[in-house]
């Protein structure tokens, strides 16, 4: 009976260590995509960062010209003559 015991214990003590493994397995593959995804992140908000700086610079560009050409639509109005050949 003691043997049976012995054998009864083994392989509960396999289907332990099975499991283990298999959750270790499990929260191996749940890490690895949670880094996978943390830099994908990462180098989405970089891009976007980079992107938003470019578009930026274009849009205080344009602010620029727009305020000079309301100048230039102002002085022109107010002074009609400067223009007229």
């Amino acid at each position: 009976m003691a043997r049976a015991g012995g054998i009864t214990n083994a392989v509960n003590v396999g289907i332990a260590v099975q499991a283990d493994w298999k959750n270790r397995e499990f929260i191996s593959h749940i890490s690895l995509n949670v880094r996978r995804l943390f830099e994908f992140l990462l180098q989405f908000e970089a891009t976007t960062k980079s992107k938003l700086a470019s578009l930026n610079e274009k849009l205080d560009t344009l602010e620029r010209r727009l305020e000079l050409l309301e100048v230039q639509v102002g002085t022109a109005s107010a002074n009609p003559s400067l223009f007229s050949t």
